[in-house]
């Protein structure tokens, strides 16, 4: 909790913390985003291959 009683959402250095540490979660490749990709590849190649199939 903050060391002053006026202030229930903390100080600006816990604050700049809070920043910092959630930057440093999110570096990296957003693996939600690249296995959404994949799937909608793979969805696209199976509609193609059933497609040609038909043909």
């Amino acid at each position: 909790m903050s060391q002053n009683p006026q202030d229930p959402a903390g100080t600006t250095q816990q604050f700049q913390r809070f920043q910092q540490q959630s930057q440093t979660e999110k570096s990296g490749p957003n693996i939600g985003m690249i296995i959404g990709v994949v799937a909608v590849v793979a969805i696209v190649a199976v509609l193609v291959v059933a497609l040609l199939a038909l043909g």
